[in-house]
């Protein structure tokens, strides 16, 4: 079956789609995940075995996309054959959910990581022209993802003003990301849970958890390497509490351990969801 051809079920619990996990995800049973999420840069033209997998896996599963590389909040102009790429990838495999990251990563070329931007009017101005930039080209909304940041460039205003105000000048939606508000209020001094309570809930229509490493009481670092911390459970709680059941990413990107254990956190997932009593908006 054509991954257009599949039905358009509620997008609930997803694991992110690695190629250190495709074997593992080959043998996933129908119904214990409803979705997979894969960064589209990184398989856009593979072909061979992954190829092949990728295709075989939006046979049975529908696939959210989470980019890496748009560098939304770079200086040099966008990337328009790329984002042309994108547009193809995503109408192929029928994607309903596509976000990218609140940052930028790109400066004579990509710089492997994901850069916070300053909290300025003018930065939400500069972000915000090119987010409806890429809205445009590829004719729907996208979500932006809250990064994890260890070092401010500049602050004239909250990091929950910075995006309320993007998300507002761009019209966009947003993708909470949970374990980066709690590694931003451990690191920053503030309390996530008032961070959740100021975020605007029409915009949410997505979140992700994820694990992170505890190098001190104020400093966490967000590694997507490790299993989801109590504290970060207790918080997606009540993030479903606040924004009702959103497609919502168990993200593990190296470290693997065995698949049984990952399913073990998406199943988790999924009984967070139904304890909110809430119904899923995907």
């Amino acid at each position: 079956m054509h991954p257009t051809q599949l039905p358009a079920v509620p997008l609930q619990t997803g694991l992110g789609l690695r190629r250190g996990l495709m074997s593992e995800l080959l043998a996933l049973e129908a119904g214990v995940v409803d979705f997979l999420e894969c960064a589209p840069e990184n398989w856009i033209a593979v072909g061979g075995a992954y190829g092949k997998g990728l295709a075989q896996l939006a046979e049975r599963f529908a696939i959210a996309c989470h980019g890496l590389s748009l560098s939304l909040g770079g200086s040099a102009p966008l990337d328009l054959r790329f984002l042309e790429q994108t547009r193809r990838f995503l109408e192929r495999y029928q994607v309903r959910l596509y976000s990218e990251h609140l940052s930028y990563c790109s400066d004579d070329g990509h710089l492997y990581d994901l850069m916070p931007l300053p909290f300025t009017d003018e930065a939400v101005r500069h972000v915000a022209a090119r987010i409806r930039q890429v809205q445009e080209h590829l004719g729907r909304r996208i979500a932006v993802e809250n990064i994890s940041y260890y070092a401010a460039p500049y602050q004239a205003m909250s990091e929950l003003d910075f995006i309320r105000a993007v998300l507002d000048e761009a019209d966009c939606d947003l993708l909470l990301d949970v374990n980066n508000v709690f590694v931003n209020a451990c690191n920053h001094g503030y309390q996530a849970q008032a961070f959740l309570a100021g975020l605007p809930q029409a915009r949410v229509v997505g979140m992700h958890v994820a694990g992170h490493y505890d190098e001190a009481p104020d400093l966490k670092v967000d590694t997507h390497g490790a299993a989801v911390k109590e504290e970060v459970w207790a918080l997606y709680a009540v993030a479903c509490a606040r924004f009702g059941v959103q497609p919502t990413v168990l993200e593990r990107d190296f470290n693997y351990p065995p698949l049984a254990d990952l399913l073990a956190e998406t199943a988790r997932i999924r009984q967070v969801q139904h304890a909110t009593g809430g119904h899923a908006n995907g």
